[in-house]
C-alpha cells in the first residue's frame, strides 16, 4: 500500500510513498503528513474469522490487509511485545460498567497508558528498519504526559536510534514526569519546557521541516523521524483494539455482530479516534464516535459548529492533562479523507496563520454524520469517577471520566457503548484520590497508598518502582533553546 500527502504534493517529494517510508520521514509536502492512499475494506467475513482469534492474531491480519513493506518476521516479533502486558493472552480487557457501557481498558502495558498499545511495536518496527538500513536516526517526540513515558520505554538502549523528548515542564502528572526522568539510558534524552504541550508539538513539527535542522542532521549522517502520532506507524496499531474492542462484545454476547455501537473516546491529539475512524470505513459496524473533550474543547466546538477557533483560546491546565491540547494534529487526517487534499492544505494554512477556521454547512453535516461531541468540566469528571466507584465498584481516570458524560449526552440511541480508558489510575493519583476522599493536596505517594487501600487492590511494581529512582533527566529550558540543547545531545 502507498501512503499519498494530506497538503497535496510540492513537486519536491514523491507523490506517493511506502509505510516503511511514511513512518521514517512522516512530515510531508507544505507541512502535511501521510495518509493511507486507500482503506483495506475488511467487512464482516473478517470480522467472523477473527471472533476467536487472540488479539497478536488479529493486529497480524491487520497489518497483512495494509500490505505493508515490512517483514512478516519483523512483524510478529513487534507484536511479541504484547506479551509483556498484564495478560498475554487478552492484553485490552473490555469491562462492562454500566448497563449498555463497556471500558475497553488501553492500559496494561510497562507504561500504564494507551500509548503503549502503539509505541511498543512501532518502536521495535522503526528501530528494527534503521538497523537493516545500517542508517542512524534521531526520534522526536512532544508529549502531554503519556507519549513521552511510552517512547522512551520502547526505544531505550535500541541501536541506531536516539530519542529526544519534549514535555511541558508543570504540565503532566507527577508519576508522568518521573516516567520520563528516571530514564537513564544512553540514547535517550528528555527536555522540560517552559510551555504547554501546543508548544512542544509545534517545536517538533518545526524541527521536522526545517531544512537547515536536517541538513546539520546529515552533517552527522542522521535522519529524523518522530513517535507522535503525526507518525501513521503510530496510527495503524490503533486501529487494531477498536476492532478488538468490538468482538469481545460480541464474545461477551452483548451484542450480535453486524450490531452498530458507539465508539466513545477521550480526545486530545485525535490519534485514538482517528484509529476508530478507520475502523468504521474499513468495515467496523459504528453508529457514530462521541468525542469527549475536558474545558479544552476546541473539538466540541469544531464538531458541533464547525469552526476550529484557537484565537481568543488559551490552553488551560485541567486533572485529565494529557487533553490538554488546543491543535489535534489528527483531525488534518480527517480533514484530508473527507474533502481532500486541496481543501485540507486551505484549513491547515489558514489555522496556522489565523488560528481558525470554518467548515462550510456542507461538510459540517459530513462531519457530524460520523461524529458527535460534548466536554466535561474538572467538577464533573469528579463527580463520575466518584459515583462510578462507589456505585459500579469501578475505578477510573479522569480521562476516561470525560467519556462518561459523552455518553450521557451524545448517545441517543439504544446501542451498547466502547468508551476507552487510555490511562491507569496510578498515573492521576491525587486527583482520583481528591475524589474519594475529599482531601486535596495529597503526594502521589501518599494518595497511590490511600487508594490502593480503599480499592483492595496493589500498586503495579512500574509505578510503585518510580519513588525511589535516581532523577536521571534534569533540562528544563525555553522553548527557544531546544533545537541547540539536540544539538549538543547528539554531540
Amino acid at each position: 500500500m502507498n501512503f499519498i500527502e494530506t497538503r497535496g504534493n510540492d513537486g519536491q517529494r514523491l507523490e506517493k510513498v511506502s509505510f516503511s517510508s511514511a513512518i521514517l520521514s512522516p512530515m510531508s509536502s507544505f507541512g502535511g503528513i501521510y495518509s493511507p492512499e486507500r482503506l483495506p475494506a475488511l467487512g464482516a467475513d473478517f470480522l467472523e474469522a477473527h471472533l476467536t482469534s487472540d488479539y497478536k492474531t488479529l493486529a497480524r491480519d491487520l497489518l497483512s490487509a495494509f500490505d505493508i513493506d515490512i517483514d512478516a518476521g519483523v512483524i510478529d516479533a513487534a507484536l511479541d511485545l504484547y506479551d509483556a502486558f498484564d495478560d498475554p493472552s487478552n492484553p485490552v480487557p473490555v469491562v462492562k460498567v454500566k448497563e449498555g457501557l463497556y471500558v475497553s481498558e488501553l492500559y496494561h502495558g510497562p507504561t500504564r497508558a494507551f500509548k503503549d498499545m502503539a509505541l511498543q511495536p512501532f518502536g521495535y518496527l522503526l528501530a528494527s528498519l534503521a538497523k537493516a538500513r545500517d542508517e542512524q536516526y534521531l526520534i522526536l517526540a512532544a508529549t502531554s504526559g503519556d507519549t513521552g513515558p511510552a517512547a522512551l520505554e520502547t526505544f531505550k538502549n535500541r541501536d541506531n536510534v536516539r530519542v529526544a523528548c519534549l514535555y511541558p515542564d508543570g504540565g503532566t502528572s507527577d508519576v508522568q514526569r518521573l516516567q520520563m526522568v528516571t530514564e537513564d539510558a544512553p540514547n535517550l534524552k528528555v527536555i522540560g519546557i517552559h510551555g504547554d504541550f501546543d508548544d512542544a508539538q509545534t517545536a517538533l513539527k518545526m524541527l521536522l521541516g526545517s531544512e537547515a535542522f536536517n541538513a546539520t542532521l546529515r552533517e552527522k549522517h542522521i535522519s529524523l523521524s518522530a513517535a507522535n502520532s503525526v507518525n501513521f506507524g503510530r496510527i495503524i496499531f490503533q486501529i487494531v483494539y477498536h476492532i478488538h474492542s468490538y468482538l469481545e462484545l460480541v464474545r461477551q454476547a452483548a451484542i450480535t455482530l453486524g450490531d452498530k455501537v458507539y465508539l466513545d473516546v477521550p480526545s486530545g491529539n485525535f490519534g485514538n479516534a482517528l484509529g476508530g475512524y478507520y475502523a468504521m470505513k474499513m468495515g467496523l459496524p459504528v453508529e457514530k464516535i462521541l468525542i469527549a473533550s475536558n474545558r479544552n474543547n476546541v473539538l466540541t466546538r469544531l464538531i458541533n459548529e464547525g469552526k476550529y477557533d484557537m484565537r481568543s483560546t488559551s490552553l488551560v491546565a485541567t486533572t485529565s492533562p494529557a487533553m490538554d491540547i488546543l491543535k489535534s494534529s489528527n483531525v488534518e487526517r480527517i480533514l484530508f479523507d473527507l474533502f481532500g487534499a486541496e481543501r485540507t492544505r486551505e484549513l491547515m494554512q489558514q489555522l496556522d496563520e489565523e488560528k481558525y477556521y470554518e467548515l462550510t454547512s456542507d461538510e459540517l453535516k459530513t462531519l457530524q454524520a460520523i461524529f458527535a461531541a460534548d466536554f466535561c468540566t474538572d467538577e464533573e469528571g469528579l463527580h463520575y469517577i466518584t459515583k462510578t466507584f462507589e456505585n459500579d465498584d469501578y475505578l477510573m481516570d479522569p480521562h476516561t471520566a470525560t467519556c462518561f458524560k459523552a455518553w450521557e449526552t451524545q448517545a441517543d440511541k439504544p446501542l451498547k457503548t466502547i468508551a476507552y480508558s487510555t490511562a491507569e489510575w496510578t498515573k492521576f493519583s491525587p486527583t482520583i484520590a481528591a475524589a474519594l476522599t475529599g482531601k486535596t493536596g495529597m503526594s502521589d505517594l501518599d494518595a497511590l497508598q490511600t487508594i490502593a487501600e480503599m480499592a483492595g487492590i496493589a500498586i503495579p511494581e512500574q509505578i510503585a518502582a518510580l519513588f525511589g529512582k535516581d532523577i536521571a533527566q534534569q533540562t528544563v529550558i525555553d522553548k527557544e533553546e531546544i533545537e541547540q540543547e539536540i544539538l549538543t545531545f547528539l554531540g
